[in-house]
C-alpha cells in the first residue's frame, strides 16, 4: 500500500499562507518558559519590519548620477553620512532575522516531526521555499548580462550592477544553510540546550581567531554555519519559553551587557565598528547583537503585541508577509531599473549629493514597493512549489531531497565568495533547475493510483 505523503503544514517562512492566515489569530503574549504556543503574531511583525528596513537601507545605498561627460557614476550615498556608523548597530537586523527564523522552524519542525514527518521532508519544504523563488531571479539576470555584453555595455558599470543585484543572495544563502540544518541543530538543542549554544560559540570564537590570525576573509566564512547556527538557536530558546520566563530588568540587562561587549569586541579592534562589514565574514559581534536584539524584542512584545491586536496593522503584516520573500529578491533589481530610467528622464536624477535625492526617497520607496507587487503575481508560480504534493503523488528519495539542497546552495553560497556574473546567473539558473527538478512530487506508479486514498485534511 501506497504510504500517502501528509498535506504540507506550517513550513515557517515569511510569505507561507499559514503563516499569513495566522495573523488574523488573537494576539498571544511573548512565549513563556514551558510553552507550547505555535504563533507570536509580533514575531511576524518583527520579521516583515527586518525586510523592509533592509530595503530601506539597500535604497539609501544605491546612488545613480552623471558625471561632467556624461558618464555614469554609482556611489552609496548614506555610507557617506556620518551617522551611518552608528545606525548599523541598529539597522543590523541579520541576527534578529535568524533568531526569529529559528523559532518558527522549530515550532514547524516539531509539529511535523509529531505528525511522522522525516528530517529530509523539512529539508526539502526549506529547500523549495527558499530556492524556487530564487531560479527566476538567476535566469532573469543571466539574460540581462547575455543582452548588455552583446550591446557592449560599459563592463565594470554592468559587473557592477550585477554584484550589487546579488547582494540579498548572501543572506539567502547563509539563512538556507542554517535552516536545512533544523532538524539536527533542534535535536542537539533538545539534548543539551546550554551545551549546543556554547558549543557554538566557542566554536565562532575560534573561527574568528583564525580570521583574525591569517586575514583569510575565506576561513571566516565558515562562521556562516557557527554564528548563524548560534544565532537560530536564540530562536529556539525564545520557542523554548526562556526569553519569556525572564524579568523585564533581566532583559534589559541582558541587551545591555551583549551591546557591552560587542563594543569592547570593536575597541580591541577585532571587529568594525560598522556592523555591516562584519556581516562578511560573520563574527561573534553578531551573535551579541543577536542577544540584544531577541531580549529587547522580548522586553518590548507587550507593546508589539498591543500593535498587532489592530486588525489593520495584521492585515498589513498579512499582506506584506504574503509578499515577503519576492520583495526581498527583487528589490534590488527594481531600484536599480528605477534608478537608470530616472537618467533618461530631465529631472528626475538629482545627484546624490543633493538635499532633492533624499526628500525623493519616499516617493521612490513607495515605487518600488508597487512595482514589486506587481510583478510578484507572474512570480507567485514559483511560490507554488513549496505547496503540499497531490494526493496519491510521491514524494522524492532522501537521497534526491539532501542532493537538490546542495545544488540550491553551491550557487548560492558561490555568490557569497564570488560576485554574481554572467557565469554564475547562468549556473545558478541551471542548479537551481535541477534542484526544483528533484524536490518535485512524483506522480504515483500505475500500479499504486488504485490503491490512493484521499489526502487527510
Amino acid at each position: 500500500m501506497l504510504r500517502l505523503r501528509r498535506p504540507g503544514g506550517h513550513d515557517g517562512a515569511v510569505g507561507d499562507d499559514e503563516d499569513t492566515r495566522a495573523l488574523h489569530e488573537p494576539v498571544r503574549g511573548p512565549v513563556a518558559a514551558g510553552s507550547t504556543a505555535l504563533r507570536d503574531p509580533v514575531v511576524d511583525l518583527a520579521r516583515v519590519a527586518c525586510i523592509l528596513l533592509v530595503v530601506v537601507a539597500h535604497l539609501l545605498m544605491v546612488g545613480v548620477g552623471l558625471d561632467p561627460s556624461g558618464r555614469i557614476v554609482l556611489s552609496r550615498p548614506v555610507e557617506e553620512q556620518p551617522w551611518f556608523v552608528a545606525a548599523t548597530w541598529v539597522g543590523q537586523v541579520m541576527p534578529l532575522f535568524f533568531a526569529l527564523g529559528g523559532f518558527t522552524a522549530a515550532t514547524s519542525w516539531r509539529r511535523r516531526r509529531a505528525l511522522g514527518d522525516t528530517a529530509a521532508d523539512f529539508v526539502r519544504s526549506r529547500t523549495l521555499r527558499l530556492a524556487a523563488p530564487a531560479l527566476p531571479l538567476f535566469a532573469v539576470v543571466a539574460t540581462a548580462l547575455v543582452i548588455a555584453t552583446l550591446a557592449r555595455a560599459d563592463p565594470v558599470l554592468r559587473d557592477t550592477i550585477a554584484a550589487g543585484i546579488g547582494v540579498p543572495l548572501w543572506f539567502l544563502a547563509a539563512y538556507l544553510l542554517v535552516q536545512c540544518l533544523v532538524p539536527w541543530l533542534l535535536a542537539l538543542h533538545e539534548r543539551a540546550p546550554r551545551g549546543t549554544l556554547i558549543a557554538l560559540a566557542g566554536a565562532a570564537a575560534i573561527v574568528d581567531v583564525a580570521r583574525f590570525a591569517t586575514g583569510s576573509r575565506e576561513v571566516g566564512l565558515i562562521d556562516l554555519v557557527f554564528v548563524g547556527g548560534f544565532v537560530q538557536q536564540l530562536g529556539f530558546w525564545y520557542a523554548d519559553g526562556w526569553f519569556g520566563g525572564r524579568r523585564r530588568v533581566q532583559l534589559a540587562v541582558i541587551a545591555v551587557a551583549a551591546y557591552a561587549l560587542a563594543w569592547l569586541g570593536v575597541a580591541a579592534g577585532w571587529h568594525a565598528p560598522n556592523m555591516l562589514t562584519n556581516l562578511d565574514p560573520p563574527t561573534v559581534s553578531l551573535m551579541l547583537l543577536g542577544v540584544a536584539q531577541m531580549s529587547l524584542l522580548t522586553l518590548f512584545h507587550p507593546a508589539l503585541g498591543r500593535l498587532m491586536g489592530s486588525r489593520s496593522v495584521r492585515a498589513g503584516v498579512a499582506f506584506v508577509a504574503s509578499r515577503a520573500l519576492t520583495l526581498y529578491l527583487w528589490h534590488m533589481p527594481v531600484i536599480v531599473v528605477i534608478a537608470g530610467t530616472s537618467l533618461l528622464l530631465p529631472g528626475l536624477a538629482p545627484a546624490p549629493t543633493d538635499a532633492a535625492w533624499w526628500i525623493g526617497r519616499p516617493v521612490v520607496l513607495a515605487v518600488v514597493l508597487i512595482v514589486v507587487w506587481l510583478i510578484s503575481y507572474p512570480l507567485a508560480r514559483f511560490d507554488r512549489f513549496v505547496r503540499a504534493a497531490p494526493a496519491g503523488s510521491r514524494r522524492p528519495s532522501a537521497a534526491a531531497i539532501m542532493l537538490a539542497a546542495v545544488l540550491a546552495l553551491v550557487p548560492l553560497l558561490a555568490v557569497i565568495l564570488r560576485r554574481l556574473d554572467l557565469a554564475l546567473a547562468v549556473a545558478g539558473t541551471v542548479l537551481l533547475t535541477a534542484a526544483v527538478a528533484l524536490d518535485r512530487a512524483r506522480p504515483p506508479r500505475s500500479e499504486e493510483a488504485r490503491d490512493v486514498r484521499p489526502a487527510r485534511r
